[in-house]
């Protein structure tokens, strides 16, 4: 199945010319350092001038970027990556392998660092590579004992800078485009790169203009300061394709989960799946979120070679379902109150109450909404559950804990297909206390293959398990939106961090 298309454009849009405004919020970022990105809109305008080794493709599949070709050792604990030739940097200073080890070395010391409490957007980088060099000025050699597999390669998508400016402002890079001008908490304008190594694009300029709030984007927007913004605001649903504005949806890696404490005595397999049959994932979409949402079952996004599709049979929603689930844990409504009870090891009656946690965040102010929704579902089958909000850190602390029963949560999720640290024994992530040793003893495995077929292999199997034991419930992805004026790319997989993604070949 291929993946999902993201982008409408209506046969009357306008086609961009040889420049674009676009509108973002940014407020902290004082300078220009790829490397140490710090706001999530800053890292869409680095993506277009700062170049990695690898990209990932519209299905989602690493392809060579400033890497030509690579090979791996039969272990996978060694990678080979050749450079493409003659790549200059925008100063039209020549790539080499050096550039990219020192990139990645800067990267790799303050993931390691244990004195930080900041280890830069690309730390993950520290769980693939134990070391990296450059034999010659074309290969580049990473050495991992830590996970020799496929999964590397979506790790090598951190910028490359000259060696020397690692640790410099304003470095030169190798992307379709370069920085003219970056005035903090005002604008960035960009030119393109007269030294870029593919065809020149037809976008010779964009501006970027900051704002403070995601209001003041959209206002921007609204009076026609700037022809594109870009927002995770449930309120630019409103805006439709038309005439005059497109909307072009895109995906960001947060997948919003319904977290379920597998070591309390209450949440057993049978009432978890009770939970799953009831939990209507649409009427949240449809209801809270405007559409603004992709639901998925499991932790990979629909529609790419990782998602197991042919696990849909138990995920279908069904009342009665839960019913018998709930009466064959043991439940029922004694005292035909509504909430279902049983008598405990003591001899002791027990309701089936539920302690429900959210938490709010200033960009998505419905979770509450989404969360009272769910408790009203489960209440149909007699599951009692009390919502209450907190801050992000309150929340933490319970998790850590352990003390919650209910909790809907979002998960920033890594570039890198690998879920293991919210599925595997003792892992940080793991806020459920789910602990079953095949799917750690799979995670295992899944990190030492080095090809696509074996790597998608385990994970459809980790899926599996997943959907047999059910330890939480994966809802839907959050997306956005980019309002433009004028049609700038036709890649089908606009996605975060990458919003003007295909703006460098549009060719209309």
């Amino acid at each position: 199945m291929g993946l999902m298309l993201l982008l409408w454009m209506p046969a009357s849009a306008s086609n961009v010319e040889n420049s674009l405004v676009v509108g973002i919020q940014s407020t902290r970022t004082l300078t220009v350092r790829p490397l140490l990105p710090v706001e999530r809109d800053m890292l869409s305008v680095y993506n277009l001038v700062y170049e990695s080794l690898i990209w990932i493709d519209d299905e989602y599949n690493p392809q060579g970027k400033l890497a030509q070709s690579w090979e791996t050792s039969s272990n996978g604990k060694t990678w080979t990556f050749y450079l493409r030739p003659a790549v200059t940097f925008s100063d039209g200073t020549p790539l080499t392998a050096g550039d990219v080890v020192a990139s990645a070395q800067y990267i790799l010391d303050r993931a390691n660092d244990e004195s930080t409490t900041d280890s830069g957007f690309y730390a993950n980088l520290k769980y693939f590579i134990s070391s990296i060099s450059a034999p010659d000025d074309s290969t580049v050699v990473v050495k991992t004992s830590k996970r020799p597999c496929f999964g590397l390669l979506y790790a090598m998508t951190f910028p490359v800078v000259p060696a020397s400016l690692v640790d410099a402002d304003n470095p030169p890079g190798t992307g379709p485009y370069q920085f003219n001008t970056f005035i903090a908490g005002d604008y960035a304008w960009l030119q393109a790169n007269p030294n870029w190594w593919q065809a020149q694009p037809q976008v010779q300029e964009i501006m970027f203009s900051f704002q403070e709030t995601q209001k003041a984007v959209m206002e921007n927007y609204e009076y026609n300061r700037v022809d594109a913004v870009f927002s995770r605001s449930i309120a630019s649903a409103q805006y439709k394709s038309g005439t005059s504005s497109l909307s072009i949806g895109f995906r960001t890696n947060q997948l919003e989960c319904l977290l379920m404490n597998n070591s309390a005595s209450e949440l057993t397999r049978e009432v978890r799946m009770a939970i799953r049959s009831v939990v209507d994932v649409s009427k949240i979409v449809s209801n809270v979120y405007s559409g603004l949402v992709t639901p998925t079952n499991l932790p990979f996004f629909p529609g790419t070679w990782m998602y197991n599709d042919s696990l849909s049979s138990y995920f279908q929603l069904s009342l009665q379902d839960a019913r018998r689930l709930l009466e064959d844990a043991g439940w029922g409504d004694s005292d035909e109150d509504g909430v279902l009870d049983k008598l405990n090891s003591e001899g002791k009656l027990v309701r089936l109450h539920l302690r429900f946690y959210v938490y709010e965040e200033p960009e998505n102010d419905v979770r509450v909404e989404a969360a009272n929704q769910i408790a009203d579902m489960l209440s149909q089958v007699g599951i009692d559950s009390t919502v209450e909000a907190m801050t992000l850190p309150n929340l933490r602390e319970r998790l850590s804990a352990g003390s919650y029963d209910l909790a809907l949560v979002s998960f920033a999720m890594d570039p890198v297909p690998d879920p293991g640290f919210m599925l595997m024994r003792g892992n940080s992530g793991n806020y459920t206390r789910y602990r079953n040793e095949e799917i750690t003893n799979l995670f295992e495995e899944l990190r030492t293959k080095t090809t696509q077929s074996e790597y998608q292999s385990l994970l459809w199997q980790i899926q599996s398990r997943f959907a047999e034991d059910c330890p939480f419930l994966c809802l839907y992805w959050r997306t956005g939106n980019i309002l433009s004026r004028y049609m700038f790319t036709t890649a089908r997989d606009v996605r975060e961090y990458e919003l003007l993604r295909g703006i460098e070949s549009f060719h209309p």
